[in-house]
């Protein structure tokens, strides 16, 4: 367990001096390989937490203030003329959930190649955060609350597969498309779409894995078709199914659909939903549903209030029906406020250095990966670059 720990802290220290290095020298190096100008962009960041409350998972009693990291990342993106590649690392992974189908270590978030054709047709090939979740697809160090919340379980997660993707189709708006895109990540005019065939999703908090059984072995299939209208809305549904989630030929199928909403209105203000609608959990006879809803509004340039709120029903075999809520309410705060302005891109720049605060108020007893039973306080700070 010494040994394991001192592995983990090693290599997270080796990544914040990686970091730190990298801003000091720039992020982007520039080199002309034969005809080919190529680019090697280098990011990361890291999330400090700290919690007390039953509900926070690593606190042994209410009175216990408990600290640790949810994300210590580093990433390079390279780019070609029209080829892509990506490799994303998460040094605070420390089990092999997913391997099996995956094909490598959950330290090995995303590792994909690219190639684009045109901002409608690009090809991903490798481990790819799956099209599947409005609110999985937004990075982690962009999110409104401490926590994702107990749905991003319900998602299939990263998969290893073959995607083709298209962005701002249809209204000639000519935003920024890189390729390398895996949600809406930018404000754009028209239709976008993903389209995944991979391996089984058991890095899903849903899917069993199983290596012994080869013959529950299947594709899993997703697809998302979004629209957009700017600042002012982003709607999508995408939906799936990976087979054989109790991880044998023979278990249910898992199913999944989802429908999300993001609008960017006013002055500071914005407004997120997000429906699922999912069965076979891991396999078994056990339906889940759940709504979400986010609001977020700047009080001053550094200070922003949040709410979420999610709540769900489940049907499981086990426990029959079961319901619950989750509400997480608190406050972001900007030390090193970038930009002034209040939109979608304003704040993913505000957020490269945030502190965040949240109390979580939990009701029920929802039969659902990862649900909150208790009570929690939860701060996080975090620095990107």
């Amino acid at each position: 367990m010494k040994k394991n720990t001192m592995i983990k802290l090693a290599s997270s220290a080796a990544a914040v001096l990686l970091a730190t290095t990298s801003a000091n020298a720039g992020y982007t190096m520039k080199k002309q390989v034969g005809d080919a100008a190529t680019k090697l962009t280098f990011f990361g960041f890291s999330q400090i937490v700290a919690g007390t409350g039953e509900g926070f998972k690593n606190a042994n009693t209410d009175d216990n203030v408990k600290f640790g990291a949810d994300r210590i990342r580093l990433g390079w993106k390279y780019v070609s003329g029209p080829v892509r590649g990506k490799v994303f690392l998460d040094f605070n992974q420390n089990d092999n959930k997913g391997n099996e189908d995956v094909g490598a270590n959950r330290v090995i978030k995303d590792a994909f190649i690219a190639y684009k054709y045109s901002d409608a047709l690009v090809v991903k090939a490798g481990i790819i955060k799956t099209p599947v979740g409005m609110g999985f697809t937004i990075p982690g160090w962009n999110l409104d609350v401490v926590k994702r919340a107990f749905d991003k379980q319900l998602a299939f997660e990263r998969g290893n597969g073959l995607m083709i993707s298209g962005r701002d189709m249809g209204m000639g708006n000519d935003a920024k498309v890189n390729g390398l895109e895996m949600g809406h990540e930018r404000p754009m005019q028209g239709f976008g779409y993903d389209v995944m065939i991979g391996n089984q999703t058991t890095r899903s908090g849903a899917v069993t894995a199983n290596s012994d059984d080869t013959d529950g072995k299947s594709n899993a299939y997703m697809a998302r078709l979004h629209y957009d209208r700017g600042e002012a809305l982003h709607l999508e549904i995408s939906g799936g199914v990976s087979p054989h989630a109790g991880g044998s030929a023979g278990t249910e199928d898992y199913k999944v659909l989802n429908i999300g909403l993001d609008s960017h209105f006013g002055e500071g203000k914005n407004f997120k939903a997000e429906y699922y609608d999912v069965s076979g959990v891991l396999g078994n006879v056990h339906d889940v549903n759940t709504l979400a809803l986010t609001y977020t509004q700047y009080v001053t340039p550094n200070l922003e209030l949040a709410i979420k709120t999610i709540s769900g029903e489940a049907t499981s075999s086990s426990k029959g029906n079961t319901d619950g809520r989750n509400t997480y309410a608190g406050f972001n705060y900007y030390p090193n406020q970038v930009t002034t302005k209040m939109d979608r891109s304003g704040k993913r720049k505000n957020n490269q250095h945030v502190i965040k605060v949240n109390y979580v108020a939990a009701s029920g007893n929802l039969e659902s990966p990862s649900f909150e039973k208790d009570d929690a306080v939860l701060a996080m700070y975090q620095f990107k670059f």
